[in-house]
């Protein structure tokens, strides 16, 4: 029986060609045929002769019949067309006939844990700058700068890993960028000062950055058509089990300061530490199954490595039909074309090349739409993420405001303070010969106060001030009032003995364990969402799935007026997340089915870098009106998913394209 792909041959335009390996070139080996058509040198008229060559005039030019080479270029689009439908083609019944299985299945949850490892990357940072501001004494100003990073570095890392995936390999980049994430990740759980702790994290969202590009083009391209849309949304899910996971642990581990431990005053090993390493626990994971996994034989056939992705595919097709019980079934196939690609230029020319391509006659509104689509999506979704939380922190420091207890012109004197103060305003009060030993002060504010022959020993602050005060004859003996907690005080001989210089952590009381179940409720509300829109993403299709997942989650915005309690809030974002994360499964779908082979890596870090960029904006504009107005938030995310919406329904349907 013949070979049904012997003959087959692949050609893309430019310098790139495609040739076919087959059995000529001896019996124990492959030779390589091109299949270029033979070139004719074309020769001056003897009209035309001793003109030069930008003189010369084409007879037909001013009869309207084409030029020769006009109709060669037009002939080598059309077969290169054809050529490369009947790769794409080759390769899909390939696919098919190595069927669906245990294969596709372990390289699902490698992948899975990556795209898990993004996930958690972030939330890391959120959930450790309540104990990490402490513990390192950081500004506003650094801690804003450290949550900006994270989102810098992966957008960052899109670009970079997502271009040289195209280039060098999917697996390659991937096990490169989680091993540069595994390796900061744990050095940063050491860092004692905010520099180095922000130099890692940088470094580690760099690396984390290319999982998101990579995960989805090289699982892809491991499935058949039917199958592609439904089990690439059942990857989505591994992103929100990331955020589960990031908000469980950082729940029980976070505010048990048991766990850590210290080598003097120089190295303090706490809790939130350890649970810096424990976030790294999916990215190791992962980085240990890639070990195991071969490379995408489409990138490989990309690249003329014929013989190493037949291996990979008989692997796959081996596998499969072991695991099914038919270890009998034979992988018929004896040649597969390839593309033989020129590596004369520099790597970084090449990726340079394929970004700029994306922006040719072909791929130009494809890039474009998506990219209006992701930057909207991403903007409303990760500047509500920042704001349902912050709004909440602003309910209660409303609520807990409300509740302070205000003292005028009280007088004690003699009197020993041993119970802790919180959340008071005293004004115009007189303190005689009073001792504060061992107590904790929280919230306390004291204004045109007269302090006199007092002792405070072994105070520990939080939000403390004095404010227009005169202390006489005081002692200040190892606590942590220190100058910047007196302002426009008056000071008569008194003294500050040992005091607690640098920074502490709260106990346990302090930590706000409300951003952990806010996130755990939200990562946990989207797995209904995934679990609906992949189980019908080949029947809706992914573009209605986007377009409407979109505009339902604008009409769900409007709702936001009406949240005037902590618990109205988390059910909202409940409802938001669970909806927007079936338009996210569809854009995710759509983009890596949109661009062909070359340049799938490439658009998606293009494509993510956009959503990082557009996540930076939207949590800095979003968090910068808690507080003051909730109308602009809410008409800026409607505006942008309903442009998104609007846009997503113009995108062609992909559910039974071949991949390219």
């Amino acid at each position: 029986m013949a070979d049904p792909y012997a003959n087959n041959v692949y050609h893309q335009g430019g310098d790139d060609s495609y040739g076919t390996y087959g059995e000529g070139g001896g019996q124990d080996g492959y030779g390589y045929q091109a299949n270029y058509p033979p070139h004719e040198e074309d020769t001056a008229s003897d009209a035309t002769e001793g003109h030069d060559e930008e003189d010369q005039l084409y007879e037909g030019e001013y009869q309207g019949i084409p030029h020769p080479d006009e109709v060669k270029a037009a002939q080598r689009a059309t077969r290169a067309v054809s050529e490369l439908e009947e790769l794409s083609e080759q390769y899909e019944d390939i696919i098919e006939d190595c069927g669906h299985g245990r294969f596709q299945w372990t390289l699902f949850t490698v992948l899975g844990l990556a795209l898990m490892a993004d996930g958690v990357e972030c939330f890391v940072v959120a959930f450790v700058l309540p104990s990490a501001e402490k513990d390192l004494c950081l500004s506003n100003a650094e801690k804003g700068m450290l949550g900006l990073m994270v989102f810098l570095s992966m957008m960052v890392g899109a670009f970079l890993w997502g271009g040289l995936a195209d280039k060098v390999g999917r697996r390659r980049c991937l096990i490169v960028a989680l091993a540069i994430n595994c390796i900061f990740a744990f050095l940063s759980s050491f860092a004692q000062g905010y520099g180095f702790f922000l130099f890692f994290r940088l470094l580690s969202g760099i690396g984390i950055g290319g999982t998101v590009p990579i995960v989805y083009s090289y699982f892809s391209e491991f499935l058949q058509v039917d199958k592609r849309g439904e089990h690439l949304s059942w990857l989505c899910m591994f992103w929100m089990i990331g955020g589960i996971y990031a908000s469980f642990t950082a729940w029980g581990i976070i505010p048990r300061y048991g766990w850590g431990f210290s080598m003097g005053t120089e190295f303090q090993f706490h809790s939130w530490r350890v649970f810096v390493l424990v976030a790294a626990l999916p990215a190791i994971a992962s980085l240990v199954g890639l070990t195991f996994m071969p490379e995408s034989p489409r990138f490989l056939l990309e690249n003329a490595k014929h013989d190493e992705a037949w291996m990979i595919l008989k692997q796959v097709h081996d596998t499969n039909w072991r695991a099914k019980g038919q270890p009998e079934k034979v992988f018929t196939v004896k040649s597969i074309l390839v593309f033989d690609s020129l590596w004369c230029m520099h790597i970084f020319l090449q990726v340079l090349r394929n970004v700029a391509s994306l922006l040719s006659a072909e791929l130009r509104f494809a890039t474009l739409f998506m990219a209006i689509i992701w930057f909207c999506m991403a903007f409303s979704y990760y500047g509500l993420s920042v704001w349902f939380p912050d709004m909440i922190k602003h309910l209660q420091h409303e609520e807990y405001e409300s509740k302070v207890k205000v003292f005028h012109r009280e007088r004690v004197e003699n009197f020993h303070f041993n119970f802790s103060l919180e959340n008071q305003i005293h004004k115009e009060g007189e303190y005689i010969h009073d001792k504060f030993v061992s107590i904790e002060m929280k919230s306390v504010q004291f204004e045109d106060s007269l302090f006199e022959d007092c002792l405070f020993e072994d105070i520990r602050s939080t939000d403390t001030v004095f404010e227009n005060c005169t202390i006489r004859s005081t002692v200040f003996h190892n606590t942590d009032l220190l100058e910047e907690k007196f302002i426009d005080c008056r000071m008569e001989n008194t003294s500050f003995e040992h005091s607690k210089h640098g920074c502490h952590l709260d106990t346990v009381e302090d930590n706000d364990v409300l951003i952990y179940l806010v996130s755990f409720l939200g990562s946990l509300a989207v797995l209904p969402g995934n679990i609906i829109s992949a189980l019908y993403m080949e029947k809706i299709g992914r573009v209605k799935i986007i377009g409407g997942s979109m505009l339902i989650s604008a009409g769900c915005t409007f709702f936001l007026f009406l949240s005037f309690s902590q618990s109205a809030i988390i059910a909202l974002q409940c409802l938001f997340c669970g909806i927007s994360v079936a338009a996210w499964n569809g854009i995710e779908v759509v983009t890596v089915e949109l661009y062909p082979a070359s340049k799938r890596a490439t658009a998606f870090g293009v494509l993510n870098a956009l959503c990082k960029l557009a996540a930076v904006l939207g949590s800095s504009i979003f968090s910068s009106f808690v507080g003051i107005t909730k109308a602009i938030p809410i008409l800026l995310s409607f505006a942008a998913l309903v442009c998104g919406g609007l846009v997503a329904l113009r995108l062609p349907d992909t559910r039974e394209k071949i991949l390219q």
